[in-house]
């Protein structure tokens, strides 16, 4: 690969169905929010409106479509049959939680949709993709069929890309994807190393647990995507998650560390050794990449667990810019005037790292459900080849904006309810709105109610 590589940020459109059901457990914001009316189109418009400051700032950018919600064709695996108001209407009646799940917009956090690493850290040279089961969780576990079809559909040119099946579902070896996962490197061109972090063993004994809330992704999960994208030996590392993170809310590695190139920004209660694990860092790098990593901990006297996930500091997006300095995209909440907003201002003040500026994106429709900037991407690292190679209709510009902001605009209601979610109406809607989007984006027939 050329080390002109550069990382692409592939970011989901919010999905129409956008609600606070409050389906995620271990998910603070998610749990708090429960049942409070959601905005689809400003949420929406949220996320494309982040994109396209990227895109201009000369990042790479694309998007990812919405999922097919409510998801009709699963109720039918489940018996319900007749029309979608018959089925919708049968569901709801029979268990209103089912359906709701089958109604969640969490696809929207494209950062859980797989672990991707670049064809330069690879024995075979492809751009490895595994779509995360994230079994951990019913409604989340609905994603991996589509998201794997999306990848496939974008990603098909098998030249260069290979694509892994989602990890087998269940309690042993669940998988939530790139939230947990993080890559290093001098330049994104160059050989990396890769963290993988994970909250408990799936199979053998665990000598601690989180207490209150479930550790989701396994350790058997992160070392299977490692072997299938056959990384080069010694070249991944393997860290457990503080449980008493875990507890404070912190459901995936990214809500409480974020890196990017040989940067390095975390909370010192984020790994169960954190020493330790920063040691490995720091050796591997020189070792394999012959890179000095710049460290940034935050202490907890600084900033504390229960403060980081209020504020999803560590959500941020840790950006490499054309000119080779780094930008912090963080969310709105952490421009507080206070604690926070200062903390940023003393880290990219230090002359040794090459994080020099931040920039605020409100995303409060999706931090209201646990999910900030950093959720709402999937990073490829490609290389020109690699780029030519996708499907190019996905690819930000002015022109996709534009349409995509009529198109938000004209589908997308301004309030919903999880009780909306019931009225065929709006399946309707969703439906004649994909039909389009499938259109601007040049998709072809990607969705069940278009075969």
């Amino acid at each position: 690969m050329s080390p002109d590589a550069f990382e692409l940020n592939l970011d989901s459109l919010v999905g129409p169905t956008h609600n606070y059901s409050g389906l995620s457990y271990g998910n603070v914001a998610s749990m708090g929010n429960a049942n409070a009316p959601s905005n689809p189109r400003e949420a929406a418009l949220q996320g494309l409106q982040k994109m396209k400051f990227l895109h201009d700032k000369g990042i790479k950018q694309a998007v990812l479509p919405p999922h097919e919600r409510p998801h009709i064709p699963f109720l039918k695996s489940l018996g319900f049959e007749g029309r979608d108001s018959d089925i919708i209407a049968k569901a709801t009646d029979f268990d209103l939680d089912l359906y709701n799940s089958c109604c969640s917009a969490s696809a929207m956090w494209a950062a859980n949709a797989a672990t991707v690493c670049p064809s330069t850290d690879s024995l075979d040279h492809h751009v490895h993709f595994t779509t995360a089961n994230l079994s951990s969780t019913f409604h989340r576990g609905l994603e991996a069929d589509f998201t794997s079809l999306i990848l496939k559909t974008i990603f098909r040119e098998t030249v260069f890309f290979s694509h892994h099946a989602p990890l087998p579902a269940g309690t042993y070896i669940g998988d939530e994807g790139a939230a947990n996962h993080t890559r290093f490197c001098s330049k994104y061109g160059n050989p990396g190393i890769q963290l993988f972090v994970f909250g408990r063993y799936g199979i053998r004994q665990n000598a601690i647990l989180p207490e209150l809330y479930p550790a989701r992704q396994t350790y058997e999960a992160s070392t299977s995507v490692a072997r299938l994208h056959r990384l080069y030996p010694n070249r991944a590392i393997f860290a457990q998650q503080n449980s008493e993170a875990i507890d404070s809310g912190v459901f995936h590695n990214d809500v409480i560390a974020v890196g990017n190139g040989n940067v390095f920004l975390y909370h010192e209660k984020a790994f169960l050794a954190t020493e330790s694990v920063i040691d490995e860092i720091r050796k591997k790098a020189q070792d394999f990449c012959d890179m000095e990593m710049v460290f940034v901990p935050i202490t907890d006297k600084q900033l504390t667990i229960e403060e980081a996930v209020n504020c999803y500091l560590f959500n941020s997006q840790l950006l490499t810019l054309p000119d080779g300095s780094m930008a912090l995209a963080a969310p709105v909440e952490c421009s507080d005037g206070g604690k926070i907003e200062n903390l940023i201002s003393q880290i990219i003040s230090q002359p040794e790292n090459p994080i020099k500026e931040v920039h605020y994106f409100n995303l409060r429709e999706s931090m209201r459900n646990g999910g900030g900037p950093a959720c709402l991407r999937l990073r490829v690292v490609l290389n020109d080849r690699e780029l030519s190679a996708m499907h190019q209709g996905v690819l930000m510009s002015d022109r996709l904006y534009s349409r995509l902001t009529e198109w938000i605009t004209k589908y997308y209601r301004d309030r919903l309810v999880p009780s909306d979610l019931a009225d065929p109406k709006l399946v309707t809607e969703i439906h004649q709105g994909l039909d389009e989007l499938t259109r601007i984006l040049n998709l072809g027939h990607i969705y069940s109610f278009q075969r």
